[in-house]
């Protein structure tokens, strides 16, 4: 029998540096893991479209309210370009200014992109530069070595905050790397887009679908899903899930077959604010709150049309999102609001986690 040999000194100390370096990391994956469930999230801020070359007043607004996490849903710049150069330097330009840079200091931050960040305007997978884009990107929102999205196509990522009886779940879809070519016909009001029949035309594609069923089953109490585009908005000309409405149909199925409770969505894009219901092919009812702009005035200042509008007010000043929750009530509460530079509250409504189910 052939003896084996003893590990060389050399060898030795490869292998305790590796064993320590692996014990390091497990241990600071648990602290991580324990850190997040210690305290349940109670205040989360949320916003979209932030011209990174104009002045940003409402980040000290959003400073000033505390958030404990807040979402960028896309738009984050507005790059739209091939060349990376150019894209870097507008992420950098966003960067140097000290409101957003008070803000990536005030609480964890989390984000996802839409077109302008991405990298074209309407773009979808035919993109050529998304890889490169998404490096970008994760570089700049400061994702660990061991981020899913740096081995990953796409940016869609999910957290859970808070213990047991308290979850709050934020999963961020990606509605840009995946997504297939956009029906057009004549302009409307919102754009030139219109609902496809082709049901090979995917939003988020499958691998992110297979993703997103097996979020869907993760212990939560309340689940806030980030799309940059609107899912529950009708097709107004302008981009929405609606556009692809067997993706739509979809996810509606999905919350139901996967029996996932809890489900808001917030949502960005459109340069105003609004607060939209659904409650065909649903579960229970499925709200979707847009916030949009956090430093542009909508230059037309009418919305599209929209049957699914649950409040009769849309606002097109500077606005940002909050979802409040008292966890402490039995049954808890949950106030959905849109404020604006001003910090005044233009959409609120109030809800118990129990309607969510």
């Amino acid at each position: 029998m052939q003896s084996k040999r003893p590990l060389s000194n050399f060898g030795m100390a490869q292998f305790t540096v590796m064993i320590v370096a692996t014990l390091s990391l497990i241990n600071n994956i648990v602290l991580e893991t324990e850190a997040h469930a210690a305290k349940p999230i109670s205040r989360i801020l949320f916003g979209s479209c932030i011209k990174q070359d104009k002045p940003m007043p409402i980040l000290e607004t959003i400073v000033a309210h505390q958030p404990e996490l807040f979402i960028f849903l896309g738009d984050n710049i507005y790059a739209d370009t091939t060349d990376m150069d150019v894209m870097r330097a507008k992420y950098a330009k966003l960067k140097s200014d000290r409101r957003f840079a008070r803000l990536m200091k005030q609480c964890p931050i989390l984000a996802t992109w839409d077109d302008h960040d991405y990298g074209v305007n309407d773009g979808g997978a035919e993109y050529p530069r998304r890889d490169a884009s998404q490096r970008i990107f994760v570089d700049f929102w400061n994702d660990p070595k061991d981020s899913p999205r740096r081995r990953r196509p796409g940016v869609y990522d999910a957290k859970v905050f808070g213990p047991a009886g308290k979850r709050l779940q934020v999963i961020l879809l990606d509605t840009r790397y995946f997504r297939g070519p956009l029906k057009k016909g004549a302009r409307r009001v919102g754009g030139p887009y219109l609902p496809t029949e082709d049901k090979t035309v995917t939003m988020l594609g499958e691998a992110q679908w297979k993703w997103l069923e097996e979020q869907l089953r993760v212990p939560a109490e309340l689940r806030i899903i980030a799309s940059s585009i609107q899912f529950v908005s009708e097709s107004s000309g302008q981009e929405t899930w609606s556009n692809i409405p067997h993706e739509r149909t979809r996810f509606l199925d999905l919350i139901r077959t996967t029996k996932a409770s809890g489900v808001l969505i917030i949502s960005g894009d459109r340069h105003w604010a609004e607060l939209s219901v659904s409650t065909e092919r649903t579960p229970y009812p499925i709200y979707d709150l847009t916030s949009s702009s956090l430093n542009q005035i909508h230059p037309r200042g009418i919305p599209t049309k929209n049957k699914f509008r649950d409040l009769q007010k849309t606002v097109h000043r500077e606005n940002f999102g909050v979802m409040t929750i008292d966890w402490n009530q039995r049954d808890p509460k949950i106030r959905l609001q849109v404020i604006d530079v001003d910090e005044k509250s233009q959409i609120e409504k109030h809800l118990s986690l129990s309607e969510l189910r």
